[in-house]
């Protein structure tokens, strides 16, 4: 898998178009959403297209994978900012809502070797600076062992529980309220 930034805005147009939509689909209905056929329909381009720019879907699954990476550290950049899991880290969580789907179906898929590498990328990437906002936050006195194993915990959760529907900043806000509640019985 290539590790380099992809930014389909840099990218042939009819490139970014797959990426972006690749993307989105893999994000709401995992590799069932990377059917070339049906991303051509979507698209609106043709299945001819897709091979000139990708080759084959490996080669695509691996351009979706560093764009997804990309993404990461995105967030991660914005998250060095945040103060307040209510609202900073909140709005940044509704805005990469379709970055947290892709997340949630490496999770899915975990057991395949690429999706698993991705996906621990990923966590490290963003997790460094959302274990610090939320102890910071929280004011908790755990050791940093503990929260990073309370973190863990709290991650596999809440990946369980998104989806299209509830990735809106009331339900985060009510989310980290409980995960709050947890945390300091714990302490």
């Amino acid at each position: 898998m290539t590790e380099k930034y992809i930014d389909p805005k840099e990218s042939s147009p009819g490139k970014q178009v797959w990426i972006l939509e690749g993307y989105k689909n893999f994000a709401l209905h995992g590799e069932n959403g990377l059917k070339i056929e049906k991303l051509s329909k979507i698209t609106g381009i043709s299945k001819s297209s897709f091979y000139h720019h990708f080759a084959d879907s490996e080669l695509f699954l691996d351009q979706l994978f560093a764009f997804h990476l990309s993404q990461c550290r995105i967030i991660a950049d914005k998250e060095k900012a945040v103060k307040k899991i209510n609202p900073d880290l909140i709005n940044i969580l509704t805005e990469h809502k379709t970055d947290l789907l892709f997340n949630r179906q490496l999770r899915f898929s975990q057991n395949r070797k690429n999706y698993r590498n991705v996906l621990e990328k990923s966590n490290h990437i963003i997790g460094k600076d959302f274990v610090r906002i939320w102890a910071e936050d929280l004011n908790l006195t755990l050791s940093s062992r503990q929260m990073e194993g309370l973190f863990e915990l709290a991650l596999e959760n809440f990946f369980l529980k998104i989806n299209d529907e509830n990735i809106t900043a009331n339900w985060l806000a009510s989310y980290f309220e409980n995960l709050a509640k947890i945390a300091k019985n714990f302490e």
